[in-house]
């Protein structure tokens, strides 16, 4: 009873993190299930399966609502795949003590990588502004191949998908909601395909149907919750929340894992700085911005 109802809060706080950023339930329902004591490919099958249930919802959504370019889609799923396959035979070929120090290493640079993005400010859609698929196929996307596969092989080891994905597109100048919208959809295949390849191999024998029920309802109870959230919560909070968890989880385990005494409170301190750093980023570069302005006024 207690691993159900653990399950079902790394649901719950994968989709309410998902539903209000459009990424993150992997990395955050991973970082939970792993921290208490799944194997790493228990944790990423459970994972991969509930994607795919949360990601038809989400891809049929953005795509009734024309935040999907096809094309965009294609360029992601196929080496997105590819990479889940890769992901999935490191997975079901290494012992899942080994591993899972390189699983923290990931979910830490995952976490990096969120709090990245949230440092800095979310960008905007000018207001009246149309955008159709055409204009959105317009955008330089060069290197999305590399991206998507990237993203397929952390998303067969950790369900990482969109925290690598998503920045790349939005740091190339697409409009966010055509990001998240080709993303979501592209990750139904890649999480397919991960989940297959670890149900057909050795890994799939120690699925328990409980745990996946566990965390699909722990995911339903919080969507709308999270519609709620996306409202009334800055997105770069919760952001920033979700980094601080990944960082501070995975600090744990490597420190576990390389036996750390009493100096791992020195890691974690590091963290809360560079959360509080991060936090505040966006106002220092305002003053300094608003600093450089007066002086130049001065100065005319």
């Amino acid at each position: 009873m207690e691993d159900f109802l653990v399950v079902a809060l790394a649901g719950f706080a994968a989709s309410l993190v998902d539903g209000a950023l459009g990424m993150g339930f992997g990395p955050t329902s991973s970082s939970i299930l792993l921290s208490a004591g799944l194997s790493p490919a228990a944790a990423s099958t459970t994972v991969n399966l509930a994607k795919v249930v949360t990601g038809v919802f989400s891809g049929a959504a953005h795509w009734r609502v024309g935040n999907v370019d096809r094309r965009l889609v294609l360029r992601l799923a196929l080496p997105g795949a590819a990479g889940a396959l890769i992901g999935t035979l490191i997975l079901v070929t290494v012992d899942g003590d080994d591993l899972r120090p390189v699983l923290a290493t990931v979910l830490m640079l995952v976490g990096l990588r969120i709090l990245l993005r949230f440092s800095r400010p979310l960008p905007m859609q000018p207001d009246g502004e149309v955008l159709d698929a055409d204009r959105a196929a317009q955008a330089d996307v060069s290197g999305v191949e590399v991206a998507g596969a990237a993203g397929g092989v952390t998303n067969g080891l950790v369900g990482a998908w969109g925290p690598v994905v998503t920045p790349f597109l939005l740091h190339k100048g697409l409009a966010p909601r055509f990001a998240v919208g080709s993303v979501n959809t592209a990750e139904v295949a890649v999480a397919t395909v991960a989940s297959v390849s670890l149900l057909t191999s050795a890994a799939g024998d120690g699925l328990d149907a409980s745990i996946l029920l566990a965390m699909l309802l722990g995911g339903a109870a919080a969507a709308p919750l999270a519609a709620v959230v996306v409202r009334w919560l800055a997105p770069r909070v919760l952001g920033l929340a979700v980094a601080g968890l990944l960082l501070l989880t995975q600090t744990r385990e490597l420190a576990g894992a390389a036996d750390l005494g009493p100096s791992r409170w020195g890691a974690y301190a590091a963290v809360v700085l560079a959360l509080t750093a991060a936090a505040a980023a966006p106002r220092v570069r305002r003053a300094v911005t608003d600093r450089r302005r007066a002086t130049i006024t001065a100065a005319g």
